[in-house]
C-alpha cells in the first residue's frame, strides 16, 4: 500500500439519474438502478477537470487516467437497494433525429428519482490527478459539471469524509458488508438455508439485492464488461471470503473493486 494513500467517501445526489442500459426493452430505454463504476469515473473526471469522449473509437481521457481507481459504493435511502423510478416520453426536437421521424424524435426512458450513493475512494496523493481530486472533493468544487448519468441531471455531494485507519479484512469473524460487492459465487449466507427472515436480536427484515454491472470497458470492441453484484443486510460467514474487502476505523466493512 503507498504511504501517500486516502480513503476517502462523500455522499453524491441528484433529483434524477438515469445510468443507460445498452438494450432497450419495448421501444423504452432502461436504467440500471445502481450507480455503477464506469459511470462513477465519469462524475470524478468531471470533478478532476478530464476531458470526457472526443473521438469515435477512443476510450475518454477521464476513462484512461482513472479506471485503476479502487472504488466503493453504496445506495443511500433505497429500498432495500431499490430506487424508486418513473418512465418519461418527451420530443427529441433538435434537428437532429432521423430523417424518417422528420427530424422530431419520440423518446421514452426510465428515470430514477432522487438517486443517492455514499462513494468510497482509495487515493495516491502522490499522483497529480488523484490529489486534484482529493482537494475538490473537500472543497466542493468541479471543473465541469458533474451529473447522475445524463447532463440533464446535476449532482452535487456533501458529508466528505477521511478514514484515519483502513485495513485489508482478514476474516477473522462472521461480517456484514456495507457497500455492493461483486461476487464470482454463490453468496453463502449465515444460515445455510436462510430459511428466517429475521435477524435473532432486532427482528429486522433481511434481504439480498442482486444488479449485473458494468465495471469496465473492453478497449477493443468499446463494450461494457460486467461482474455480478450483490447488496445486502444479511451477515455472512468468514469462510466465504471475498476480494477487496477493507475494514474501516468506524468498523464498517466495505469492498472496493
Amino acid at each position: 500500500m503507498a504511504s501517500n494513500q486516502k480513503l476517502i467517501s462523500f455522499d453524491l445526489k441528484a433529483e434524477m439519474g438515469f445510468f443507460k442500459k445498452p438494450d432497450i426493452n419495448s421501444g423504452v430505454c432502461l436504467t440500471y438502478n445502481m450507480l455503477h463504476k464506469p459511470a462513477l469515473l465519469g462524475i470524478l473526471g468531471a470533478i478532476a477537470g478530464l476531458q470526457g469522449y472526443q473521438k469515435n473509437g477512443e476510450l475518454p481521457d477521464y476513462y484512461r487516467q482513472l479506471n485503476h481507481l479502487r472504488v466503493g459504493i453504496m445506495p443511500l435511502g433505497s429500498n432495500n437497494g431499490n430506487f424508486q423510478k418513473d418512465i418519461i416520453t418527451y420530443n427529441n426536437g433538435t434537428g437532429f433525429a432521423s430523417s424518417e421521424s422528420g427530424g422530431n424524435l419520440m423518446v421514452t426512458e426510465q428515470m430514477i428519482l432522487k438517486p443517492s450513493y455514499r462513494c468510497y475512494l482509495l487515493l495516491n496523493l502522490d499522483v497529480s490527478e488523484e490529489k486534484t481530486l482529493y482537494d475538490r472533493i473537500w472543497k466542493k468544487e468541479a471543473e465541469f459539471l458533474p451529473y447522475m448519468g445524463k447532463n440533464d441531471f446535476s449532482a452535487w455531494w456533501d458529508n466528505v469524509v477521511e478514514y484515519s485507519q483502513f485495513a485489508e479484512f482478514d476474516f477473522d469473524r462472521d461480517y456484514k458488508i456495507s457497500t455492493i460487492f461483486a461476487k464470482d459465487n454463490a453468496v453463502s449466507g449465515y444460515e445455510k438455508k436462510m430459511t428466517s427472515m429475521f435477524s435473532d436480536s432486532a427482528m429486522e427484515i433481511k434481504f439480498l439485492y442482486f444488479e449485473k454491472l458494468p465495471v469496465s470497458f473492453d478497449e477493443k470492441l468499446l463494450q461494457y464488461e460486467y461482474k455480478d453484484f450483490v447488496y445486502s443486510n444479511f451477515p455472512f460467514r468468514k469462510d466465504m471470503v471475498l476480494e477487496g474487502l477493507y475494514r474501516l476505523d468506524n468498523k464498517e466493512i466495505i469492498q472496493l473493486f
